[in-house]
């Protein structure tokens, strides 16, 4: 699905939260860029995110994790299963993207710790491993708080991101006007992230919860190049409830 708008690549994903190896081999065959396994507000185990990492890539797509807290303990074990890249919530400050480049990368980057895992065919590719780590690894950090937008030039300023992504409903919370994703003070500070984000050349990501493409292609104008299209449950429950609606009538 990637494709180039101007000078801009486009790349498309879907959330995976359902971590039945069915659901993850047939998100897998459609035509998507990457697919990212939730952490944080799904029930995936750790051996489910490994063997969905599996499928993913073996499908010849990039697999990204979110993991639910920017911390050493919660990314160490997500990396070893060998994900393309991360994704790492709420984080608010320069010193809170630091701190997630020292947890996702190797020295001397970072302070990851070395065991022996999936990710370096459990010992036998380190090195090519460490390198890939050091150097392809996409550290993406999530604008969720309204203190991460009066930052967000010094985050972006981090090199190691590579990009934002921008969580509309928990940043509407922190203004004090939850779920009000049309109100003006929400989009003034999703404007002022859009904008930063594309001057510092980094990847501007957002989720289009709904799975309208309309919505996608709004947002591909408005310079995202780096989009979640919808989530595994709600492509299922729309398509039922489409279908029986048409039943119905």
């Amino acid at each position: 699905m990637e494709n180039s708008i101007g000078k801009t690549k486009v790349s498309v994903g879907s959330w995976i939260t359902v971590p039945h190896p069915t659901i993850v081999e047939l998100m897998s065959s459609f035509d998507f860029d990457w697919l990212c396994i939730d952490l944080e507000h799904s029930p995936v185990s750790y051996l489910e995110l490994q063997n969905a990492i599996q499928i993913i890539q073996g499908k010849g797509k990039k697999a990204y994790v979110r993991v639910p807290l920017n911390s050493h303990y919660h990314t160490k074990f997500p990396l070893d299963a060998g994900p393309d890249g991360i994704i790492i919530p709420m984080v608010n400050s320069k010193k809170e993207a630091m701190e997630a480049v020292q947890h996702c990368f190797y020295p001397p980057k970072g302070k990851r710790s070395v065991g022996l895992a999936r990710a370096h065919k459990f010992g036998f590719d380190f090195n090519s491993h460490y390198n890939k780590n050091i150097h392809e690894l996409d550290l993406i950090v999530q604008v969720e708080h309204v203190n991460a937008v009066e930052e967000i030039d010094e985050i972006l300023s981090v090199q190691e991101i590579a990009g934002v992504f921008i969580g509309p409903y928990d940043l509407s919370s922190s203004l004090g006007i939850p779920g009000q994703l049309d109100h003006p003070r929400l989009l003034e500070c999703i404007k002022i992230v859009e904008k930063k984000a594309l001057l510092a050349s980094k990847k501007l990501g957002m989720h289009i919860i709904q799975p309208d493409s309309s919505i996608l292609e709004s947002n591909i104008e408005n310079g995202y190049n780096f989009l979640a299209f919808s989530i595994d449950t709600l492509f299922l429950g729309h398509n039922v409830q489409n279908q029986l609606r048409k039943i119905k009538r």
